[in-house]
């Protein structure tokens, strides 16, 4: 039976599904390790202990923010590791975090025997203090593998001189038993244009206003769902560019009701914008919005093209009338829009459903550990 010790900062069941689906396989048992309670811009939830087949669920406090990937640290010496005697440590925390130096540690003590794998979403090289090259450095010297949320994350790693295996691997897929092709959608005269997501400065929200204003097309309305600093400059935004009759701006919703909103909306945007200190790294509400089979519209900032292939229409980051273009084209073609629901679906059938996520990593399991995985 191989032993798994995984950590990760979940925060939804769809997000667990894929640990689900992994622990279902015939010699694997895992303890999975989570924050107890979970708190952003845009959930709150407690996540108790519980054991669900061969899924061992630990909810543990943490010391700090827990959606501070860098500074938060778990409140625990041994995550378990002495009774539970893994045979493969997964960890989705980067490796110039705090949270993975404290696993290493507790894994040299503790269960000194067993393979480590970490994660990293990180695509852009980001200056960084001499004690957090010192954390990255013996992190990535422990590491047997380290999988990574994209390309350019894999070849940062590379130009670290980091040794060890890599895979492109993104951590979380999209659930397709709750991201689905919608069925009843509401019979409408508009064209709803949406985005779902942290609402702050970095996501690009001022280029899509701006680009429906350009738009010049009554019919097309707004619908923006999140929260975030960035709330109010928003709403600002809206009523100086005189949108207020044409944008609903809606708090966060969880994501089984996300993704019934999805089902109303003609095109989900992502319209990210990078920084000097970050690019989009995924976007999983693209994946999400393909899987119900919305079409999708995104910047050319970092993963999103890489995410998107064939399946959705980009544009350049920051251009309105760019992505003006971009909407016009899907809301004057329902062939179109058939054409990118098709390729979106097809594109998640083979890359990103959690299925898909957890038959790859149980792959990369058995190749880490070598004899005794196969």
């Amino acid at each position: 039976m191989i032993r798994i010790l995984f950590i990760a900062r979940y925060r939804d069941s769809t997000m667990d599904r894929k640990l689900f689906l992994i622990s279902a396989a015939d010699d694997v048992v895992i303890r999975y390790v989570r924050p107890a309670r979970w708190k952003d811009e845009l959930l709150s939830v407690e996540q108790p202990s519980q054991v669900k087949g061969s899924l061992q669920q630990v909810g543990l406090p943490m010391i700090g923010r827990p959606n501070d990937p860098h500074r938060a640290v778990y409140a625990t010496l041994d995550f378990g590791m002495l009774r539970f005697r893994p045979h493969i440590i997964h960890a989705e925390e980067e490796p110039d975090s705090l949270s993975a130096l404290q696993i290493i540690v507790a894994r040299q003590l503790f269960a000194p025997e067993a393979r480590l794998v970490l994660h990293t979403w990180q695509n852009i090289e980001r200056p960084r203090r001499p004690w957090v090259r010192v954390v990255q450095n013996l992190n990535l010297r422990a590491a047997d593998g380290i999988l990574c949320a994209n390309h350019e994350a894999q070849a940062i790693l590379h130009r670290r001189q980091y040794r060890g295996r890599t895979w492109v691997l993104p951590a979380v897929g999209v659930d397709t038993r709750v991201f689905r092709p919608c069925e009843n959608r509401e019979s409408r005269h508009d064209f709803c244009v949406g985005y779902v997501g942290r609402l702050v400065p970095e996501k690009g929200l001022d280029t899509l206003l701006k680009a429906a204003r350009m738009l010049e097309m009554p019919n097309v309305t707004l619908r923006i769902i999140g929260d975030g600093p960035y709330r109010a400059d928003l709403q600002r935004c809206i009523a100086e560019l005189g949108l207020n009759e044409r944008v609903q701006l809606e708090s966060a919703l969880p994501p089984e009701q996300v993704a019934r909103v999805m089902c109303q909306m003609d095109a989900l945007v992502l319209p990210s914008r990078t920084t000097s200190v970050w690019k989009e790294q995924f976007g999983r509400v693209l994946v999400e919005a393909m899987a119900c089979g919305i079409p999708v519209v995104g910047s050319d900032s970092g993963a999103i093209p890489e995410v998107i292939g064939d399946a959705g229409l980009i544009f350049p980051e920051g251009d309105a009338r760019a992505l003006a273009d971009c909407l016009r084209q899907i809301a004057d073609s329902p062939a179109l829009r058939r054409q990118l629901a098709m390729r979106g679906r097809q594109r998640v059938a083979t890359h990103y459903s959690q299925d898909q996520i957890a038959d790859k990593t149980l792959l990369v399991y058995r190749e880490v550990l070598g004899p005794m995985g196969a």
